[in-house]
C-alpha cells in the first residue's frame, strides 16, 4: 500500500511514517516501478503498536527496544522488565505530580482574592518576594 493509504489506515500523518522509518521503527518499504513506496500490509499493525505503546508512556527508544526483542523472539520476561521499569517511572511521576498539587493547593488556599495583584500571595511566592523583603 502507498504512503498516504498507510497513514490514513494507521491514523498518523505521512511525516510520522517517514520519521518512524528514519528511526528504524518501521522497516524501509520496497519501491514500485514508479518510485512510490510500497508498504506491506503488516505496517499498519506496527504503527498501531507504536502508538499504543506511546499512549502508555513508552518513549520511541523504548518502543524500538521492544520491537527488537519481538523481532528476535526474546523471552517475555525481557519485555516485562521494560514494562516494569516504565511502571516505576510512572509511579515516580505520579508522586511528583501529587506533591505539585499539594503545593498549588496551599498557594490557592493562602490567596486572599480581595487583595490587589500587588499583594497577591501566589505572585509573591512564585517570585520569592517574601525572601527579598526579609
Amino acid at each position: 500500500m502507498k504512503t498516504g493509504e498507510l497513514a490514513a489506515r494507521a491514523g498518523v500523518n505521512v511525516q510520522t511514517l517517514r520519521y518512524y522509518e528514519r528511526r528504524g521503527l518501521l522497516k524501509e518499504p520496497g519501491r514500485r516501478p514508479s518510485g512510490y513506496r510500497e508498504y506491506p500490509a503488516d505496517a499498519v499493525s506496527v504503527i498501531r503498536f507504536i502508538k499504543r505503546a506511546q499512549e502508555l508512556g513508552f518513549t520511541l527508544a523504548e518502543v524500538e527496544e521492544v520491537l527488537l526483542l519481538q523481532e528476535r523472539d526474546a523471552p517475555c520476561a525481557e519485555v516485562r522488565a521494560i514494562a516494569e521499569a516504565k511502571m516505576l517511572d510512572v509511579q515516580s511521576k505520579i508522586r511528583h505530580l501529587r506533591a505539585m498539587k499539594r503545593s498549588l493547593a496551599a498557594l490557592v488556599r493562602a490567596c486572599v482574592t480581595r487583595r490587589s495583584l500587588r499583594g497577591c500571595s501566589i505572585i509573591e511566592a512564585l517570585s520569592d518576594r517574601r525572601e527579598e523583603s526579609s
